[in-house]
């Protein structure tokens, strides 16, 4: 039986690994992926909202995308807002659809997106860590408090250990995944 202290740490570690992935995928790599758009926020309708809520995103090529906006209206903003979104990315407008060429990355700027990866693993890797600590710390009061005993608490611990290595290997394998693709040429 896990308890639930345990079962809340893997909802929390697991909600970081899906973050992480998310943030992952708006890193340039040398191919066009829709995902790298996800975090271009359009004026439309009077608000910010998000790429996707205004257009439809696809990459019929290896170095295109290709954007189409549920509302003609919105071709020129929607190309403003990727020209600004700085992602070193070029629209051109060609009638009711945006095209999007993505340049091939320099050695330089990959090494550069490497870093970035790097950073957000990190990040992750904290998240998890923290995740752990909390449950730690709830753990031992239950054990305080006289809910669970020694023993209990002991398993629970190498049980929170066991779940925190294999987040964190996990996050390890994300980054040498993605990483590859970056400097892929």
């Amino acid at each position: 039986m896990v308890s639930p202290t345990l079962k809340e740490a893997s909802q929390q570690m697991d909600r970081n690994l899906e973050a992480i992935s998310r943030e992952f995928s708006g890193v340039r790599t040398g191919k066009a992926s829709t995902g790298l758009l996800d975090t271009v926020q359009v004026d439309a309708y009077g608000s910010k909202m998000p790429l996707k809520q205004t257009a439809t995103v696809t990459a019929p090529e290896p170095q295109m995308l290709v954007v189409q906006p549920w509302d003609t209206n919105l071709v020129s903003t929607v190309a403003k807002a990727i020209q600004s979104a700085d992602l070193g990315l070029n629209p051109s407008v060609d009638g009711n659809v945006i095209r999007v060429s993505i340049p091939p990355l320099t050695e330089e700027r990959r090494r550069e997106m490497v870093k970035v990866l790097h950073r957000m693993t990190e990040e992750g890797r904290v998240a998890v860590r923290h995740a752990r600590h909390k449950a730690k710390a709830e753990i031992e009061r239950q054990k305080k408090d006289g809910d669970i005993g020694e023993d209990e608490m002991r398993r629970d611990l190498e049980k929170l250990q066991e779940l925190t290595d294999g987040h964190i290997s996990k996050l390890d394998s994300m980054l040498e995944r993605r990483e590859k693709e970056v400097l892929e040429v």
